[in-house]
């Protein structure tokens, strides 16, 4: 009978992990014990595709280039779980989270290159072929703000014309091509748990509700931004339909989110992609998640980790509360 031994330690896995545990000085949340949730993780409960050949379930590292020779069933390691995949080592989830971070560097970098560029019709003259505005308003709005030099067309419309702020976004929404979203329904408590606060202050989004238990609505006042929705898309595990909001009721609904508790969430900047692999590894290593997530988000890597499977909720993968769920984010030095 073949003997299943161990890998022998990977002197770079080990050197790398260890400078990333090292880089917050032991701050690191306890461990928590947890039954997976099978509705989210598959086959065994361990977050793997189903179904299975035979051979996949006497072979189930995710490591494609694993040699160790372990099987789940003779390998006493049950987490922790990246993206559905389980690791039969530490050096393992390593190679994993290089795969990840380098992926989603290959993806934004792709997307920011080749996304053709829009020209949108600009809303002074689109709300003037409406018939929304005249051109005696659009002249009295352009110059006053040339002679400021700052501010947008649609404020100037509304303090200098009275234009009526619903009009303007609907101006907006057609320059987008999305519609006009309102806060009707909209739960602040369970909509601070949808992202991390730093990503809707930054990139001036609203997630507003979930329809069907399948699509969430997000908003946005004046702008849309992909990378911010596709981001929500992917760790929410729900469809994102993103529209503009008015910017009052936008403004209104925001702060009283701000105002809510979300998941936990620890900002860290790093020297390059193989520290942020070592450091993901290192977290999920020490934290033993039952689910966890990496999407970038600009210049920001988030990942969301679900450490039991209480903490998951009944509308795709948005957490039930903000227990046992933590936020991770990272940056790059030098990228912007």
């Amino acid at each position: 009978m073949p003997y299943l031994g161990k890998k022998p330690v990977n002197l770079e896995a080990n050197v790398l992990m260890q400078g990333a545990l090292g880089a917050t000085n032991g701050a690191l949340w306890e461990g928590d014990e947890y039954r997976p949730s099978g509705r989210i993780i598959g086959l065994d409960r361990l977050g793997l595709p189903s179904p299975l050949t035979q051979t996949q379930r006497r072979r189930l590292c995710s490591n494609v280039e694993c040699t160790s020779g372990w099987t789940r069933p003779w390998r006493n390691r049950r987490r922790p779980i990246f993206e559905g995949q389980w690791g039969c080592s530490g050096r393992c989830v390593l190679a994993m989270t290089r795969a990840a971070v380098q992926r989603e560097r290959r993806e934004g970098t792709e997307s920011d290159a080749t996304a053709p560029h829009r020209h949108r019709v600009p809303l002074g003259l689109l709300m003037l072929a409406q018939g929304w505005i005249t051109h005696p308003q659009l002249r009295k709005a352009l110059e006053a703000q040339r002679e400021s030099g700052t501010g947008r067309i649609g404020d100037w419309l509304q303090s200098e014309c009275g234009v009526a702020p619903d009009q303007v976004t609907r101006g907006l929404s057609m320059q987008w091509s999305c519609p006009v979203l309102t806060t009707e329904g909209f739960s602040p408590e369970a909509m601070a748990l949808v992202a991390p606060k730093l990503f809707a202050e930054k990139f001036g989004f609203l997630p507003l509700r979930v329809a069907g238990s399948r699509i969430l609505y997000v908003g946005f006042e004046e702008r849309l931004d992909a990378s911010a929705a596709f981001a929500m898309e992917k760790v929410a595990d729900l469809k994102v339909e993103s529209g503009l909001v008015v910017g009052s009721q936008f403004q209104a609904a925001r702060s009283r989110m701000f105002e809510c508790d979300g998941v936990e969430m620890k900002l860290e900047t790093v020297a390059d992609k193989d520290v942020l692999a070592a450091r993901m590894t290192a977290i999920l290593e020490h934290k033993q998640p039952v689910a966890s997530r990496l999407v970038r988000v600009h210049q920001y890597y988030w990942m969301r980790i679900w450490l039991e499977s209480g903490a998951i909720g009944k509308t795709g993968s948005l957490p039930a509360t903000g227990e046992d769920v933590n936020d991770h984010v990272f940056m790059i030095e030098g990228r912007t």
